[in-house]
This record gives C-alpha cells, structure tokens and sequence, in this order.
C-alpha cells in the first residue's frame, strides 16, 4: 500500500507510516525521537490552548451587537461560557503553581483499569508523557475537558454541588502532584476518575453524613402524607448546555441522588461506577482496591436498597404528550401563578400528595391543601406572612425543570434571589417541589437580583 493509499504519516516529520501490523493501535510517530520531540514540542506550547481561547474570546466580544437583543443574548450566552473555561483553566494553573511538594496518595495512582498484563497504547503513552512533562498551563489544558464530568461523578457521590466544586479541585491538585506515577496504563480520563472516587470516600469518611427524619411540619399535611428523608446537605446541580446525555438520564433527578446517599459509601461508589459509568466489574474492583467478589457483592446489596428509597415510578407525563413542550407549559403557568397569587391556578397543578422540602432548612409541607393554605398566606398582601411580588426566570436543574424566584419585598424596588424551586413531575402534575436557598443562582447563570 502507497502513502496515499494509507493516508497514514508521522505527525512530527511527516514520514509515510507503514499499516498496522495485529491488534492494538497503530503508531503515531515514525521513530522514538520523533515521538520525544512532539512531546518536548508540546511542553514549551503549554500555554498556546490558553493563548488560542483568549483570542476566541476577543473574537466574540468583537461579534457582539447590542443592538440586535436576541443575537446578543446569545453571544453573551457563548461568551460566559468560553471566560468560565478560561477560569477555570487559570484556578487549577494558580493551584498547581503554588503546589511545592508531591502529596502521597491512599492507593496506587497509576493501576491499570484492566486486569492482567496490557500494552500501552500510543494514546495512552501520549497522555501520560504530555502529562508527565507539562507545566501549570499545559496541566491545566489537559484535564479542563474532564471537569465537568468528574464534578458530576463526585456530585453524585456526596449529593452536594459545593462539596462537589471542591472535590474535583482537589482531585486535580492530586493528579498534578502524582502526575509522575502516571505511566499511561489506562487513559487519563480513567486515572482521573479513579483519583475523583477515591477523594469523594476519604471525604465521606471524615463527614460522616446520615439521613435524617423531619419534624412536625408547621401546617398539619394532609392524611397519609408523610416526609422525605431530610438531607440537609443536598443540593441541586445545573444542567449541561447543551445537554449531555449521561447528567440527563433519571440517575441526576433529586429523588434519584437523594435515595443514593442512603447507601454506605462504597457500596454508593461500586453502584455509581458499575451501573451509572458503566465501568466492568474488574475495572471497578481495580479502582476501589476491591476484590471481585467483593464488588458484585457490594452490588447486588446496593441496587435493591436503592429500590427502596426511589418514589414510586410513574409516566413523567399524560401518555402522548410532548415532555419538553409541557414542562414549558407548566412553568409558564407555575410562574404566572406565584406572581398573580393564584392559589386556585396552582391548585391545577399540584398533585393530591405533593411535598414541599427545604434542604438545607428542617420545614417540610405535605398534601395539596395544606400547601395551598401556606400560599395563601405568603401571597396575600394583607397576611402577616406575605414577603412580597414575586418574579421567575426558568432554568433547569437535576434533569427536571426548575424556577428561581425573586422577591421585591414592600418598601423596597429590587427583586432579590430569593429561592430555587426544582419541581419533580409525574402524569403532567407537580409531585415534589425541593426548594434551596439562592447562593447557587450563579451557577445557573441567574443573576442575583432583577431589576424593577
């Protein structure tokens, strides 16, 4: 076969690459030296992926028209997103910086994802060289594709959306010290994960977390209504944009993560990465420093407690609806009727047994009309309880829609985050709304405050 046959050459001097001979991945390079110099190359650009998104960004605030207002939305939109990557580039370059001394890891940082004797694959040895000899900048270029979804792992973990910030931060700090052990044996989105578990266990065994049982609820709920588990520590967790299929699925609905932190932390853990990830049993085992038995029989006690603490399933919506449609129906209708303090307009929407919980606060509603009598008096003017005009703005969180809501309250001309409502539906109605408090707007790309 001729080079134009193949289409195959050295990616450092161009060489024409002989095929592929037996399984396994083909080389990139023509020589050792070759592949040494694309690494040395790679080191001294380290910060050209940053130089490259800088000058992105320039382009965009250069494209933008105030003047147009959707288009503009939509160039902030893209703009916000490309100086939150630079951010978040800049935090784990400025961490690693200021890092001196290599910190010793509670498992061997480097094991194979696979058991028994592997070759290293080109990919891999690519990874693990570019890793190995990186500087803060070229580091931090390397694992920011990986952030998000190992934010979403340890969420899923700790059910914490600041605990899970900090995790993903100090696992990335874990990976720069170690990244000397890291001799490309599993890829680098595995070693990643591998290090990200292992950080969210040694944080669950200093804070001790165990769910808990509400008090009274200070409306009588109505009969046969009872409370939820209380997890004060849960917190909602914003959608991708554009939606990613793993953080969409049922596995990132509160009801799902909140019945997840019932089970101990490495049966959790073991659940998390056979069922949620997909990772093989010998894998899993190889991550937590498990047997094999250990780990299907971790397993097979983990899913049917799981089975316990989920709600009872139901269709989300009315049979030949369209769910996407709907939810925007429903939250126009849910919006319009906390700003018109329509308790008869919400009473159409909420389910005969819906709840209402509070994390991080111990107050729980249940049944529709001892809901609707606490709205009541939150939305009558004359009402002791009332605390002013409400706004919405839609968001979505956990896979499920959410609104957070504003508050101009009397006397004042600022409506100010008051509250994240994430509503669980079932059938077209309201089942479950999990009410948070406002410091997470941001990372929802809600402001703080509206204006008048």
């Amino acid at each position: 076969m001729t080079d134009g046959e193949s289409g195959r050459a050295c990616r450092t001097c161009g060489t024409a690459l002989p095929p592929a001979s037996g399984p396994g991945r083909a080389s990139l390079y023509c020589s050792a030296a070759c592949r040494q110099k694309a690494y040395r190359t790679r080191r001294s650009d380290g910060g050209a992926a940053v130089h490259e998104l800088i000058s992105d960004i320039e382009r965009q605030v250069s494209r933008l028209t105030p003047e147009a207002p959707e288009p503009f939305y939509t160039g902030v939109q893209s703009l916000a997103s490309s100086v939150g990557r630079l951010r978040r580039i800049a935090r784990v370059a400025r961490e690693a910086a200021r890092t001196v001394t290599p910190e010793p890891v509670t498992f061997s940082p480097d094991q194979s994802v696979t058991q028994g004797s592997v070759t290293e694959s080109d990919e891999a040895s690519e990874e693990a060289a570019a890793l190995r000899t990186s500087d803060e900048w070229s580091f931090a270029g390397l694992v920011e594709p990986y952030r998000r979804e190992l934010q979403v792992h340890c969420y899923r973990m700790v059910g914490s959306y600041d605990d899970s910030e900090d995790l993903v931060q100090e696992t990335l700090l874990k990976a720069w010290k170690n990244r000397d052990g890291f001799a490309g044996r599993s890829s680098l989105r595995a070693w990643l994960y591998r290090i990200a578990t292992n950080t969210a266990l040694d944080f669950l065994r200093r804070n001790e977390r165990r769910p808990q049982r509400y008090g009274p609820s200070p409306v009588p709920p109505s009969d046969g209504v009872e409370a939820s588990p209380f997890l004060p520590w849960l917190q909602p967790f914003p959608d991708a944009e554009p939606e990613a299929a793993a953080e969409s699925s049922e596995t990132m609905e509160l009801a799902f993560l909140a019945a997840v932190q019932h089970l101990p932390p490495r049966q959790r853990a073991v659940l998390i990465m056979r069922d949620f990830l997909g990772w093989p049993a010998a894998d899993t085992a190889t991550a937590l420093d498990m047997s094999l038995a250990s780990v299907n029989s971790a397993l097979q006690r983990a899913r049917p407690a799981l089975r316990e603490h989920l709600p009872e399933r139901r269709e989300r919506w009315a049979r030949g609806a369209d769910p996407s449609e709907a939810e925007k129906e429903l939250l126009a209708r849910y919006m319009k009727a906390a700003v018109d303090g329509d308790t008869a307009a919400m009473a159409g929407m909420l389910r005969e047994d819906v709840r209402i919980t509070m994390p991080p606060n111990p107050l729980w509603f249940g049944g529709r009309e001892a809901i609707l009598g606490m709205l009541r008096q939150t939305f009558d003017p004359a009402s002791p309880g009332h605390i002013g005009r409400w706004r919405h703005l839609p968001t979505r969180a956990n896979g499920q829609p959410a609104v957070g809501g504003y508050v101009q309250r009397p006397g004042t001309s600022v409506y100010r985050a008051q509250v994240m409502d994430v509503l669980r539906v079932e059938n077209g109605l309201i089942a479950e709304i999990t009410s948070f408090e406002p410091h997470l707007f941001p990372a929802f790309g809600l402001p703080l405050t509206l204006a008048p």
